[in-house]
């Protein structure tokens, strides 16, 4: 491992330890939410109340020394309560420019089925565009920009659903689930205790530098395939050998499950202290990003069959990549280059597995 690699993997783990200080548990949704700030991309959280969804962001903003914003989506909102408008000044006889709380680094949306679609719409305009544009005049959100919007599972009452094709810009839906009793044991004990306090351990600046690293994270070609054939099966089941699954499908994830799948693959791999994706980077992350983008019929509603299960049967009947530079010399020297240099060394590798 190269000193960038070093220095790229003891910053994370950095972060991760500040925020663990603070939050107990979750593991996996503190890990989803890295995922999604260091792809650039934004994260819809399904869970009942009292999960610290709000701390974990909120902490995590701390630690990266971001600001961080938290909207209470009611049914009387209007689009300008989230970017902003046009105030009259009357003192000077003219009208400003009003931001919104969406100009912040991490922005909770809290239980946005709550709002009506035109809110619901300005918001997804942002995430987006990564700008607002107010008289005219755009005013382009801080970078890094994520938005983390969630979903009261219990309640039904006056809330409006999203829309699939604007559920189908977050990159992820992360499902966060109760505590186990050992957990909630210590997360009783910090509560009632001293506050933990959190430094910050990084900036922005070096966030944008991470979201760099993670784009130049190699992934082999046979991943991309890899990729491609899992959604490719939830659109047309029956060409991937999965003809039983075509009654429950009645839409299936478009590009973006694709892209998501690569991208969340890429800064999973780089939190993990690697340069270069694997298998089972896109493995663990295929039920997040997937499980959103799929329409099921009402057969599947009436039988029970969730996305979850589908995607267990998916995963397990479509092949995996039939070569992959698999082995860390091989991938690693892939890494290290580009263009027809990296297509060479990748190659190599997968003949000498051969």
């Amino acid at each position: 491992m190269s000193d960038t690699d070093s220095s790229t993997a003891t910053l994370m783990e950095r972060i991760l330890y500040e925020v663990k200080r603070v939050v107990v548990g979750q593991d996996r949704f503190l890990e989803r939410v890295l995922v999604a700030m260091l792809a650039q991309g934004h994260l819809l959280v399904e869970g009942v109340p009292g999960l610290a969804k709000t701390l974990t962001v909120k902490t995590l903003a701390r630690a990266v020394r971001g600001s961080f914003r938290r909207i209470q989506f009611t049914p009387d909102l209007v689009p300008a309560d989230l970017v902003g408008t046009r105030i009259y000044n009357q003192k000077t006889g003219e009208f400003g420019t009003s931001l919104g709380p969406v100009f912040a680094n991490l922005l909770l949306a809290d239980e946005i089925n709550r709002a009506p679609a035109k809110v619901q719409s300005a918001l997804l305009e942002v995430m987006q565009e990564r700008q607002v544009t107010i008289a005219g005049q755009s005013h382009p959100v801080p970078e890094p920009f994520v938005v983390m919007a969630t979903q009261n599972p219990i309640e039904t009452e006056g809330t409006y659903p999203l829309p699939e094709a604007q559920v189908d810009r977050f990159m992820m839906k992360v499902i966060v689930d109760y505590p186990s009793p050992e957990e909630e044991f210590v997360i009783v004990q910090r509560v009632t205790g001293p506050a933990a306090s959190v430094q910050a351990v990084a900036d922005t600046q070096q966030l944008a530098a991470l979201q760099q690293a993670c784009r130049d994270v190699y992934v082999d070609p046979a991943l991309i395939s890899h990729a491609v054939r899992i959604v490719a099966a939830t659109r047309t089941p029956a060409r991937a050998g999965l003809p039983e699954l075509a009654k429950y499908l009645t839409y299936g994830a478009s590009p973006r499950a694709t892209i998501s799948l690569i991208e969340g693959a890429r800064a999973l791999a780089l939190m993990r202290g690697r340069r270069y994706a694997l298998t089972e980077d896109i493995t663990d992350l295929v039920h997040d990003v997937l499980r959103h983008r799929l329409v099921l019929s009402y057969e599947a509603l009436a039988e029970g069959v969730g996305a979850d299960g589908l995607i267990d049967t998916i995963l397990a009947r479509v092949p995996g990549p039939e070569s992959v530079a698999q082995s860390e010399a091989a991938a690693e020297a892939a890494a290290s280059q580009t263009g027809a240099g990296a297509a060479a060394a990748a190659a190599a590798g997968r003949a000498q597995e051969g």
